[in-house]
Parts: structure tokens; sequence; C-alpha cells
């Protein structure tokens, strides 16, 4: 049996770690993790629409919001978070008060969680790709 080389098991990770950001639970999903993936996607959709529902779309304010704390939180869910914020940008979507804080809280929540999902998968891509290079 060939053992993988060091870039094959980094590129596993990098794939693996990319697919989990473009889609919640795929990079458990690539690793054979179906009902892993499947609650990870439902949790994270679930929680970022609540946080949608609540606050609407004008939530995702890519250039009126804290870069810190609200932005890249919200990325984490997924790159389309960026396409949606440039899609509601000016004042036609406008939010104050209350609900706003709520749905920024729950979506940026939901990228956060989405952040914990990734560095899962690219480890457990690693354990495997170590396993079978029996190091």
């Amino acid at each position: 049996m060939a053992r993988p080389s060091k870039e094959s098991r980094t590129l596993l990770m990098l794939i693996v770690g990319l697919l989990a950001w473009l889609v919640p639970g795929a990079g458990h999903f690539v690793l054979k993790e179906k009902k892993r993936s499947i609650i990870i996607f439902a949790t994270i959709a679930l929680t970022f629409s609540v946080g949608i529902y609540v606050g609407s779309i004008g939530v995702i304010d890519l250039f009126g919001s804290t870069p810190w704390y609200v932005v890249l939180a919200q990325v984490m869910n997924s790159p389309m978070v960026v396409l949606l914020g440039r899609l509601t940008t000016g004042p036609a979507y406008p939010v104050y008060s209350q609900p706003n804080e709520i749905g920024q809280i729950y979506t940026s929540t939901a990228g956060l969680l989405n952040l914990l999902c990734i560095v899962n998968a690219v480890y457990l891509a690693h354990l495997r790709s170590a396993e079978t290079a029996g190091e």
C-alpha cells in the first residue's frame, strides 16, 4: 500500500476546509460522516435563517457594521453572505433597534459555529491522513 505524501495530505485538509466553508457540513460529508454533516448543515442553516427572519436581510451589512464582530463572523457561514451583503447595500433594507441586534447575534453565532465545524473537519481529515500514513 502506497503511503500518501505530505502534499496530498495537506491538499486533502485544504479541500475539506474549503468545502466546509462553502457549504456547512460539506467537509464532514466528504469524510463520509453523513449524519454529522446533515446535523451541522441543519443547525447552521436554521440558526442563520432565524437571524435573517428576526432582523430581515438588512442585518448583513458589510459596510455599516463592526467588521470584527459582525462581518467576519457572518462571512464564516459561507461566501454567499458576501453576495447577500452586496445585494443589500444602501438604504433599501433598514433595520433598527432590537431586531437588528438579535438578527446579528443569530447570524454571527451561526458563522462562528461553522468556524468550529470547519476546524473539526480539517482535524478529522488530518487524523485520517495520519492513520493511513502510519504516523
